[in-house]
């Protein structure tokens, strides 16, 4: 890519470390668009051994690049996005992408059609990541910061996501446990 290209493309992406997210860091800061990326395109990294079958270079990258169009939209929270906020925000990024250099724009719209479609085992691996570090990071964030529907949605939120995996099954599974442990302690408190 062009240096000058480059520069303007990374000036787009940036604008992810100040969008924040609804979830809250350890330290009771907004988490931010670029965290939520990096800490999934991260889990990505660290799973690979799990699913060796899997293409997961091509899941970091679905996972670096998912939130892309919350550099033009902000972070609405999955509970309150609408079709036309999901319609609104694709045709941002769409429209970016489509300034890009060829082969970057054909990758990354070959990825978000993949995404979309859910169909292919990396996809699915990259949708599930999606939830469960939501739901990691909203444990390791104080309960304070929780509004009352998380208590319940931190309980069942990525159970559909994970279904095709045993492994991502019991990785939930354990998300939840901590989920409850968080929420008894709190009770005690």
């Amino acid at each position: 890519m062009d240096a000058r290209k480059l520069i303007e493309v990374l000036s787009v992406a940036e604008r992810l470390k100040d969008t924040t997210r609804h979830s809250f860091t350890k330290n009771g800061r907004h988490e931010s668009v670029a965290e939520h990326s990096f800490m999934a395109a991260l889990m990505a990294f660290f799973i690979k051994d799990e699913f060796p079958e899997a293409d997961m270079d091509k899941v970091m990258k679905m996972c670096i690049i998912h939130d892309l169009g919350e550099a033009f939209t902000g972070d609405i929270p999955t509970f309150e996005k609408t079709l036309a906020n999901e319609k609104d925000e694709e045709t941002l990024l769409y429209n970016w992408i489509k300034t890009l250099p060829s082969n970057y724009a054909a990758e990354m719209l070959s990825l978000y059609d993949e995404m979309a479609k859910r169909e292919t085992l990396e996809s699915k691996i990259y949708k599930a990541i999606d939830g469960l570090e939501a739901l990691l990071q909203h444990n390791i964030a104080d309960i304070s910061t929780w509004i009352p529907r998380e208590y319940e949605l931190n309980m069942v939120y990525a159970n559909d996501k994970v279904e095709f995996s045993d492994y991502l099954k019991e990785l939930r599974e354990e998300i939840r446990k901590d989920t409850v442990k968080k929420i008894e302690e709190n009770k005690e408190a």
